[in-house]
């Protein structure tokens, strides 16, 4: 499994939100490109950037704090936020993204995600964030009718790089993972799972590892940011 470190973005700052209120945010460095760096040298492979104020805005608005970001670190970068149609998804990879993620447009236009997923293979990844089973977009303002399972179905042929599930519930409230619901999405696709929303120990990854379903990966960052979870401890639990 591979760890994601979160690097959560708003008005230009690292921030963490207490489950995905935006008035409830934590500023844990004014250096987004300084705690990515960190990150790095510290063995992850991997960054998880995500556009809050962009998820809002339905457009990129932290640019600048993700291209320093990308300027400054060698590791390949997942962003999610605001990332609505084909132009942007086109210019945040040629900008250097590994993989974009795409959220509330996986609901609103799910052709679209199948078509980037085909132009660029392996580089699109589907956001699906739920409150009690059902899918939360716009930034988790806005709740809809749609089933978390039946909407990752949808993509089970359209060749998208992952499905990053995130139970809002439980993020940034340092309560633990929706173990049971990320691993019944898991055997329900075969698309790759990565798990975020709660993770706040080593005994949560180790659950998450044997959940009974494959995991891609895991993200986590009030954590990591807290000291609740030690990185390089987790680093090696997950490598072993």
């Amino acid at each position: 499994m591979i760890l994601y470190p979160a690097i959560d973005l708003k008005d230009g700052n690292c921030v963490r939100l207490y489950k995905g209120e935006m008035e409830q945010a934590t500023v844990f460095s004014d250096n987004p490109a300084a705690q990515a760096l960190a990150f790095q040298k510290a063995g992850c492979e991997w960054l998880h950037l995500v556009d809050l104020n962009g998820a809002f805005a339905g457009a990129p608005v932290n640019a600048a704090a993700v291209e320093d970001i990308l300027a400054t670190v060698k590791v390949p970068a997942q962003l999610g936020g605001g990332i609505r149609d084909m132009s942007t998804i086109e210019t945040w990879l040629s900008k250097g993204l590994a993989r974009v993620i795409l959220g509330t447009v996986a609901v609103e236009n799910p052709d679209l995600v199948r078509q980037a997923a085909r132009t660029f293979p392996g580089k699109v990844a589907v956001g699906i964030d739920a409150r009690n089973g059902l899918v939360a977009t716009r930034g988790w303002a806005e709740e809809t009718d749609v089933n978390v399972t039946d909407l990752a179905r949808r993509f089970e042929d359209a060749g998208v790089a992952a499905i990053i599930y995130t139970d809002i519930n439980r993020d940034g409230a340092m309560q633990g993972p929706n173990v049971e619901a990320t691993a019944a999405l898991a055997a329900a696709v075969s698309i790759p799972v990565i798990a975020s929303g709660g993770v706040s120990s080593l005994n949560d990854l180790i659950a998450l590892k044997n959940c009974g379903a494959v995991l891609d990966g895991v993200i986590s960052g009030r954590a990591l940011y807290d000291g609740a979870i030690d990185l390089s401890e987790a680093l090696k639990l997950l490598k072993d």
